[in-house]
């Protein structure tokens, strides 16, 4: 049995030396509240200061193993809310050289990667990211995204899959990219199935219903993709581009008057749109009013942009003059 003297001892000890022990394992409050202060700097929306503060609290140690993950992360992402991508970049790879496991800063420097449009270094850290956790949502669908934008839709939707077993009530944007992957692979059913999921969820994105559309056009079903056309430009009136497709469908089915119609309507309140111009002239050839087509050809040609459609002009030009298209 200890005598109370020793006891008085022992305490007396843990009391003076709790705090040097605290710091050797890095919980220093001083420390820590330097941390709180600049999190809630960048919480404030003062991101140029938060900088500021974030460096000198990662910086200010020569132990590179007690620079915190977190402290990195946020540094990060302050540079991504002044706009400055590289600067946010940097932060993150450096961090990873020492927190090689780190999964938040894995995933912050594979969306960045993402957003910058370095597709093969953000695959390679959601690959990392899944090793470690397999299924983590985020990295599943952002690993889904990077395979639809390199068009790799079977890849894409084997990550869907994994990503919709598990959340099966995902936000509606994942499920409608899901849709778009499978409407690429010209798999109708499914890509209707999914789209419409996402426009129960959130019924005013007129995207949302062009890619109903086009899954009911693919499905057969011209007058329901019409109809879903019809409620996007209602959702986004100033999207020229949904009456330009609704006459090129309707054009495509055979009816030129119709086409005629909606290409027309849409010149009448931007003659310059070059896409209703061209529809133009492909209903007035196929109804056999060459002069009017020809006309609908020279009004591109006179606008002299640098486009698509100008140079599929000059090249139908050049042969009804019995020219020889240039390349």
């Amino acid at each position: 049995m200890w005598s109370i003297n020793r006891l008085s001892f022992l305490l007396l000890f843990l009391t003076l030396t709790l705090p040097l022990q605290a710091g050797l394992f890095g919980i220093n409050p001083q420390d820590r509240q330097e941390f709180v202060q600049a999190r809630e700097t960048f919480n404030r929306g003062e991101y140029q200061q938060a900088v500021v503060e974030l460096s000198r609290y990662i910086y200010k140690t020569k132990n590179i193993k007690r620079r915190e993950a977190r402290a990195y992360r946020l540094l990060g992402l302050a540079y991504e809310q002044l706009g400055s991508p590289e600067k946010a970049l940097e932060v993150y790879l450096e961090a990873l050289e020492f927190h090689k496991k780190d999964v938040p800063l894995l995933l912050a420097a594979a969306s960045l990667y993402q957003r910058t449009e370095l597709t093969d270094r953000s695959i390679d850290l959601y690959e990392q990211v899944l090793e470690l956790e397999p299924n983590n949502l985020e990295a599943l669908s952002g690993q889904a995204e990077n395979y639809i934008t390199m068009g790799f839709y079977s890849k894409a939707r084997q990550y869907y899959d994994i990503f919709f077993q598990l959340n099966p009530q995902a936000p509606a944007v994942n499920r409608a990219r899901y849709a778009f992957a499978f409407l690429r692979q010209r798999d109708y059913p499914n890509a209707f199935i999914n789209i419409t999921m996402a426009k129960l969820e959130n019924p005013d994105d007129p995207n949302y219903w062009l890619l109903s559309a086009r899954a009911y056009k693919g499905l057969g079903l011209l007058q329901d993709a019409l109809a879903d056309l019809d409620v996007a430009v209602l959702l986004a009136p100033q999207r020229e581009d949904l009456r330009a497709i609704a006459s090129m469908w309707l054009y495509q089915a055979g009816n030129y008057d119709a086409s005629l119609a909606k290409a027309q309507q849409l010149l009448t309140e931007n003659p310059e749109n070059e896409l209703a111009l061209f529809m133009t002239y492909m209903n007035w050839q196929k109804m056999g009013q060459t002069a009017k087509a020809r006309q609908q050809l020279q009004k591109i040609q006179a606008l002299g942009k640098d486009s698509f459609a100008h140079r599929v002009t000059q090249r139908l030009l050049q042969e009804k003059n019995g020219q020889k298209p240039q390349d």
